[in-house]
């Protein structure tokens, strides 16, 4: 099992790196995809190294989609490449767990109208505003969604990714 996480620099250190160990932990090969190769810094000094651009990523080798948030979404969601990604792991129905500022992406990749989630509270409006149906819990679970609040609700958002992906 494999799984991608999409992230740019200043996203939230925490949230990247909880998911990329944990996953790890459950022996899920995880890669990490940016707008270029290379050294990824977040919000807090902490990085990673990107192993692929957005446009090198073939979203069929995955099972698994991460969206952090921070201000990484922000810039992610600014990808065609990013967004194509995004909308081929819906389109297949595969997992896809995003926290904080994460739904940004899905909103910008037209994905969440119609749909329960969750969000960083400040981006409560655009959620609703783009059809969402948000409720203020730490993980809601709508089909292969997985979303969360903030980081203190890692422990909930990892916990259902884990619960979905193992059926």
């Amino acid at each position: 099992m494999k799984a991608l996480i999409l992230t740019e620099n200043e996203a939230e250190d925490i949230e990247v790196l909880y998911p990329y160990y944990r996953l790890q932990e459950e022996g899920i090969e995880v890669h990490v995809a940016s707008t270029k190769k290379g050294q990824v810094t977040f919000k807090h000094g902490y990085w990673l190294n990107a192993d692929l651009s957005f446009d090198e990523v073939n979203p069929d080798e995955y099972d698994i989609l991460i969206l952090p948030g921070g201000r990484g979404p922000e810039r992610v969601r600014l990808s065609k490449s990013a967004l194509n990604i995004v909308k081929r792991f819906s389109e297949k129905s595969k997992p896809i767990a995003a926290i904080c500022h994460g739904p940004q992406i899905l909103i910008s990749a037209n994905l969440v109208k119609g749909r329960k989630l969750t969000s960083w509270q400040g981006i409560k409006d655009d959620v609703i505003a783009a059809g969402g149906m948000y409720e203020d819990k730490p993980v809601v679970k709508d089909g292969n969604l997985v979303t969360s609040r903030q980081p203190s609700d890692l422990p909930y958002w990892m916990s259902e990714l884990i619960k979905a992906i193992k059926g």
